[in-house]
């Protein structure tokens, strides 16, 4: 099958999307309770045992994260062989469930942004300008073709991937798409290399390169906590004396980040991307750059009698709703393990988060335009939580009890036993994604700097 241009993106789009939902029209996912209660053992276990921190000289460490832990053991209990409890039919629900437990992180993001609106108008526009330095990603993409990747480079390259850009990449392409694949292992590889390289990078920059110190803690807000703190760490030592203003900068650059991060990825490295893709891969990929390298096959997913079909029903309403009930459930345990927050103000917060996700949900599709539900769910977050608006001391009351690390655990526990079900195809990236890892993240923390250095010195702050 031959597409070109945007009717191929679309299609394909739409195809892996269809093929993602198709384990909850097939078979109710709440079904597999033994999957939700492996997820929630997963989430304790992770949560209790919280951050390690590994020393590896004074100025690099590599920190390890909850959320790691339980993606590791998600994988580790499908490859287990003399394990059965965890198989091919609980990793198909795992990805059927994807696209709507990323509302719920979406959700919580936006909420985040709207109650934190005053604090971004008030930066100055070296924070804001800087954060188009995260276009410095898409330098890998053309390496990674040369490396024999296809539409794999699309998730790979256009953002930092992580977390809000995992769920932006998974509910646009569908979690069977080589674009989840390729941001998926970037996700991991970066997990477990990324604050290390990070702080090597820092040091090594602040004393070769003729950059204000003020635009590389700028820069090390690229919208991971454990980064911008190996980044920060690494400046602040080479400049002890600034090290409250680098602690300001990197904060608010790091907020900026989660805020506006996923929108920079949905409207402008995505479609950046995907133009690059389209452009290079002629030149660069042998044979047919316009096929997809999937085991599954196109006309055969077409024909699949349970794809999910995207009118609204009140089936699939119940369907969203008991679903992210028990995903609330595990969320509430892990925040209260890991956090000791209150056990009923977590519950309602995560009620209010998985309310907003149903209605962007069904949004997308009541409304006859080809928007995905993560806008509409990111629309109404914002503006139920902007100061002044009389919904947001309640939501801001429990929402801000649920730790945005907690429901990041929890989803990449189902990530990882999601992943097993494709081990075969993940190997496969091997060495070649840590050489694309370590491109991204140079990419995005040189080419932030870079603008935040312009930018201060044009305004007339160095």
């Amino acid at each position: 099958m031959r597409h070109t241009g945007g009717d191929f993106i679309t299609d394909q789009t739409h195809i892996y999307r269809e093929k993602t939902d198709r384990a909850i029209k097939k078979r109710p996912p709440w079904v597999e309770y033994n999957l939700h209660i492996i997820v929630l053992g997963l989430v304790i276990i992770s949560m209790f045992i919280g951050v390690i921190e590994i020393n590896i000289t004074d100025n690099i460490k590599i920190v390890l994260l909850p959320l790691l832990y339980a993606l590791i053991m998600g994988l580790a209990l499908f490859l287990a062989k003399p394990i059965k409890f965890v198989g091919r039919d609980q990793a198909k629900v795992a990805e059927g469930v994807m696209v709507l437990f990323i509302g719920v992180l979406i959700a919580k993001l936006a909420i985040s942004s709207g109650r934190s609106l005053d604090d971004i108008f008030n930066v100055g526009p070296a924070l804001i300008l800087q954060q188009f330095g995260d276009l410095g990603t898409l330098i890998a993409l053309p390496v990674a073709l040369l490396l024999g990747f296809r539409r794999e480079v699309i998730g790979m390259t256009s953002s930092i991937c992580r977390e809000p850009n995992l769920g932006i990449i998974i509910d646009k392409y569908g979690f069977k798409s080589p674009e989840a694949r390729g941001v998926l292992a970037i996700f991991v590889i970066g997990s477990i290399i990324g604050t290390a390289f990070i702080s090597l990078l820092s040091s090594i920059s602040i004393s070769v390169l003729p950059i204000h110190p003020y635009a590389f803690a700028m820069a090390s807000g690229i919208g991971s906590a454990s980064m911008n703190a190996a980044s920060l760490a690494s400046i602040s030592h080479a400049f002890p004396s600034m090290a409250t203003e680098f602690e300001a900068f990197a904060g608010c650059s790091n907020l900026l980040s989660f805020c506006f991060g996923i929108y920079m990825c949905m409207f402008v490295s995505i479609p950046l991307a995907e133009k690059l893709y389209a452009w290079l891969s002629p030149h660069i990929l042998k044979g047919d750059e316009d096929s997809i390298d999937d085991e599954y096959d196109i006309q055969e997913v077409k024909e699949d009698k349970y794809l999910s079909k995207e009118e609204l029903t009140l089936g699939k309403i119940k369907r969203w709703g008991a679903l992210l009930l028990v995903f609330s459930i595990i969320v509430t345990v892990g925040n209260v393990v890991g956090y000791h927050t209150r056990v009923i103000d977590s519950f309602i917060g995560m009620i209010i988060i998985s309310l907003i996700t149903i209605i962007g949900m069904s949004l997308e599709r009541l409304i006859p335009y080809d928007i995905q539900s993560i806008i509409y769910i990111s629309l109404i977050g914002i503006i139920i939580a902007i100061p002044g608006v009389p919904t947001s001391s309640f939501v801001m009351h429990y929402v801000s009890q649920i730790n945005l690390a907690t429901i990041c655990t929890a989803f990449l526990a189902y990530v990882g036993i999601a992943i097993g079900n494709d081990w075969g195809e993940f190997k496969k990236i091997g060495w070649k994604g840590i050489i694309i890892t370590m491109i991204v993240i140079s990419g995005t923390y040189l080419g932030s700097a870079t603008i935040a250095h312009l930018t201060l010195a044009v305004t007339g702050m160095i």
